[in-house]
Parts: C-alpha cells; structure tokens; sequence
C-alpha cells in the first residue's frame, strides 16, 4: 500500500480556471512520496469536473467536496484526512516550484519542523518575494512565513475556522511554534520555491487595504494570544492591545453618538446646561 510522506492539501473555491495549472505543478514534482487531496469547498464553477481530470490521471490526487464553509475549514478537513506524516498547504491559484518537495525532503531528513523559502509574486504582479529570516517576535507584528510552508502534521493544531476575513495562516504560526518554542527547528531556503498569484480583486488585498478589517482581525488574533504576546513583547504589547481596546470604544461611541436618540438626548443636556448658567 502506497504510503505518502507528504500531503499536499489543495482548497479550492471558484478557482477552476487557475486549478490545472495548480495540480501540474504537483504533478511535476522530482520528488514523488506524495498525496495531494483537493478539497472543493463548495464551489459552484466546474471544478469537480476538472478534479476528474486529474484523479483519472493519477491515484496520488484525492478529492474531497464540502460544503462552503471557508479555506480553514477546506484545509483541515484535508488535515485530518491525510495520510502524510508532513502537509503541504497549496491554494488551487498557487504554484510550487518542482524541486519544492525533494529539497523538503532533505530538511525533513535533519528533522526541521517547518521548511520554507522565498516566493515570487505573478499574475497582476511578478515580484520576488524575499521573506525575513525566521524571528519569532518579528512573527508576533506580522506573519513572516507564507501559507505553503511543509510542516509537521500535529493533532491539535488546525486553522481557525472562525477566521474568514483572511490572516488564517499567521494566526496557525502563531499556535503552532508557540506550542513548543524552546525545541521547534524552521529552516528557510534562500530560493524561489513557492509562486503566489495575484489577483484584480482577493481576500488579502481587501483585507490590506480595508483598515477596519484588518484592525478587527488583527485584535482577535492579539486577544487569542494574549499570554504569548504578553510574554515574548511585554509592555509594547500591553500598549497596543489598550490601544485597540480604546479604538473599540471609540466605535461603539461613535455609533452611540450618530443615532437620533444619542443626539436628542445630546441636544437636552445642551438646554439644561444652559438654562442653569442663565
């Protein structure tokens, strides 16, 4: 019985024009102890039908079909249905380069726990992606590794389902190193192993460039993490989760005082403070 090493996890939602290109890219790896698992999340574009394709070519791809429920929710149930001992997340507009895999393969072998590497952009942008070097406190003010780092499959770490508005991934780096710090081994290529595409319009362009959601995703991710945070950053984390704190405030204040009963009452108080210095 074929037993894989890798899994490569492939969520897919309205992405069937970009999906062929995806799974050749898998197809194409030099190194071959994989399985790819292709999770349709509920799509309504032919995606099944080019899933066909490529489940008829090779037995290493699987296909599961859910209903929408979001891409945390496809990559885990892929997780949890994977045969490999390491998974690959790869979202079905994405690519990887075909020696991704065999240079893993040599890191596995010294027993890192995550292995990454440089990016390139392309579609509407093309790019080099040159990540920072791996600091975890540099990851606590923003995510450092992209979505499609090879990591060791653990149990109780999945992708919080709770996080449609995007930022999944960095949340899910945050968990998992900080689980085991002291002892986690992330290694880094310096190559161009990983190909992100960009789009007109996507989740992580709206959440970049819409602040209120950015701010709302970024204070749960702070809130979720707090003791984390508050150990490894101190007194700057202290300021800046009060500081969001008050941003809140300040919004359930301004609602507060837009309404029509805030401004009547606002109007009366108005009165009465001057009729008593009259």
């Amino acid at each position: 019985m074929f037993q894989p090493l890798i899994s490569i996890i492939v969520p897919c939602y309205n992405q069937a024009q970009y999906l062929d290109e995806c799974l050749q890219s898998v197809m194409d790896q030099t190194y071959q102890t994989w399985e790819c698992i292709i999770v349709n999340d509920g799509s309504p574009d032919n995606t099944e039908e080019i899933v066909k394709y490529w489940l008829d070519k090779d037995n290493r791809f699987r296909y599961i079909f859910q209903e929408n429920k979001g891409v945390s929710a496809a990559r885990n149930n892929g997780i949890k249905n994977a045969k490999g001992e390491w998974i690959l997340p790869l979202d079905g507009d994405d690519k990887v380069h075909q020696d991704y895999l065999k240079y893993a393969n040599e890191k596995i072998r010294e027993d890192y726990d995550i292995i990454y590497s440089n990016a390139q952009y392309f579609g509407e942008k093309n790019d080099i992606w040159k990540l920072d070097e791996f600091s975890f406190v540099t990851l606590l003010y923003h995510n450092i590794i992209f979505c499609s780092a090879i990591f060791r499959k653990k149990q109780n770490v999945l992708f919080d389902e709770t996080m449609v508005d995007g930022l999944e991934d960095w949340e899910f780096w945050i968990s998992y190193i900080s689980q085991d710090l002291s002892d986690i081994k992330i290694y880094k290529f310096d190559k161009i192993l990983f190909y992100y595409r960009i789009k007109k319009e996507s989740k992580n362009q709206k959440i970049n460039f819409e602040s209120s959601t950015f701010n709302n995703v970024q204070s749960y991710v702070l809130s979720k993490h707090y003791a984390t945070y508050k150990r490894y950053i101190g007194d700057y984390f202290d300021l800046l989760y009060k500081t969001r704190l008050l941003e809140k405030e300040k919004n359930i204040y301004k609602k507060a005082y837009e309404s029509k009963r805030y401004k009547l009452g606002d109007k009366i108080v108005t009165m009465l403070e001057k009729l008593k210095i009259k």
